[in-house]
């Protein structure tokens, strides 16, 4: 399954069809061709992780912080509200 890199800076990834977990995932950052076994069912559209993302460190979409990494996310996880934190003040 291939998925996307909207931004150089982006520690995720936007998965362009339904992965099930253990199916090979592949994308591209800097040029550069990546592949990881999905670590969990990822819906269509969602996101996974492309690098380890310790708990408490941003995660990274569009080049801008959109959370923080609740738990240590491993490349290949899915990333959702499961394992991130909304890191926007209440308004």
């Amino acid at each position: 399954m291939k998925a996307t890199v909207i931004d150089e800076k982006d520690n995720v990834a936007v998965v362009l069809g339904a992965v099930k977990a253990g199916e090979e995932i592949t994308w591209v950052k800097g040029g550069a061709p990546f592949t990881a076994p999905a670590l969990r069912d990822v819906p269509v559209y969602h996101k996974i992780a492309t690098a380890q993302i310790p708990k408490g460190q941003p995660v990274v979409k569009y080049g801008e912080h959109i959370g923080i990494a609740a738990e240590d996310i491993q490349v290949g996880d899915y990333v959702h509200v499961h394992n991130v934190l909304n890191n926007r003040e209440e308004l």
